[in-house]
């Protein structure tokens, strides 16, 4: 079955973008089929995994604007082996244009049907912010990670957030739920950050990943050469820490299913 993950937060600078792009590559590592959405106006996701953004005919704009089906605008990162569903500043245009559609908070869901009985997983990077683009995602995914940085504001930040998911599912997807948070920049020298983690895992338990991912200049690096870490410096702190992170994923989603046969019988 194929699982949906967006990666939010309207937090800017947490690592979203490396999240995605880094993960994206890791689970292919572990010989999954995995799709990277782009829907971020900035097109970093894209950049990044090795496509040039303006020199795209198709994007996620033609497919949230019903103007071209999904398959017809993916890409391939050759860099990541992954597919890639890219975006560039034609996305700035959408929201508007979204508004006048029907359904328009379905609009990314109605444009993966065709497509994601190809995939394993499917990672959507959403804009830093609580426009109709991340309600899009959160309406079309499985579940929410959240990257986040372990400081003061990033708390402020993450109330806002689990409002609007929590409002999302009133609403329009009650099986969204949040599949983790994950500590991103980690430096554990820093008492902040020691202390903030420990909240974060008081309050969420086990929906907050074991795996952190530190500070690390080849995770800075890679997006420059098109790359995810994983291609650009294997050896990495950074490329490590997201392969323990799809690895951890994967465990958990296997548990979960054992725990559901479990409970069936």
């Amino acid at each position: 079955m194929t699982r949906i993950y967006a990666v939010a937060n309207q937090k800017g600078g947490v690592g979203k973008t490396t999240t995605c792009v880094n993960l994206a590559a890791s689970l292919v590592a572990t010989k999954k089929r995995v799709l990277l959405v782009d829907l971020d106006p900035q097109g970093n996701a894209t950049m990044g995994s090795g496509v040039d953004k303006s020199e795209l005919d198709l994007t996620v704009y033609d497919v949230l604007t019903r103007q071209a089906s999904a398959s017809e605008c993916l890409q391939v990162s050759e860099s990541g082996q992954y597919h890639l569903l890219p975006a560039n500043g034609d996305l700035t245009a959408a929201e508007v244009e979204m508004l006048s559609l029907d359904g328009k908070e379905r609009l990314l869901w109605d444009g993966l049907q065709t497509i994601k009985n190809d995939f394993d997983y499917i990672i959507i990077d959403c804009p830093p912010s609580l426009n109709m683009l991340t309600v899009n995602a959160l309406t079309a995914c499985d579940g929410v990670i959240i990257p986040m940085q372990c400081e003061y504001y990033a708390l402020e930040g993450l109330s806002a957030l689990m409002n609007t998911i929590g409002r999302i599912q009133e609403l329009l997807n009650p099986n969204l739920k949040i599949e983790g948070l994950l500590r991103t920049m980690y430096d554990p020298r820093n008492s902040l950050t020691n202390d903030v983690s420990a909240q974060l895992s008081q309050h969420f338990g086990d929906r907050l990943y074991r795996t952190c991912i530190p500070r690390n200049v080849r995770l800075a690096e890679a997006p420059s050469y098109g790359q995810p870490v994983l291609s650009y410096d294997r050896q990495s702190k950074g490329a490590i820490a997201y392969l323990a992170l799809a690895g951890e994923m994967i465990r958990r989603i296997e548990n979960e299913q054992k725990a559901a046969a479990t409970a069936a019988s």
